[in-house]
């Protein structure tokens, strides 16, 4: 795939960049040796290689999912956050209603 001029005036203007006469001659090599350089990528065999989301391996810390019954420090304070609130209904912060 090569680019001309127009094509790359044509994506300055859906960029909605101001891109003048001498830079779009300047700019039609250089995004025909990125597109080479992609061509290139496309020849590389990787086949062999298994998918992976990170270069190297993670794995997840979890914890147990308990609530801690400690009034202090744990959870299980439902009531007491409610006392705060300036209309409770049904175990949750009541609110208005937004949309009509």
């Amino acid at each position: 795939m090569s680019v001309d001029t127009a094509t790359v005036a044509k994506i300055a203007s859906l960029a909605r960049i101001k891109v003048s006469e001498s830079e779009l001659e300047a700019m039609v090599p250089e995004l025909n040796g990125i597109l080479a350089w992609v061509e290139q990528l496309g020849e590389v065999d990787t086949s062999s290689v298994e998918p992976m989301t990170a270069v190297i391996p993670n794995t997840l810390r979890l914890r147990e999912d308990v609530i801690d019954a400690d009034p202090l420090t744990g959870g299980n304070k439902r009531d007491a956050v409610l006392a705060n609130a300036p209309v409770a209904e049904h175990g949750f912060f009541g609110v208005p209603k937004v949309i009509e």
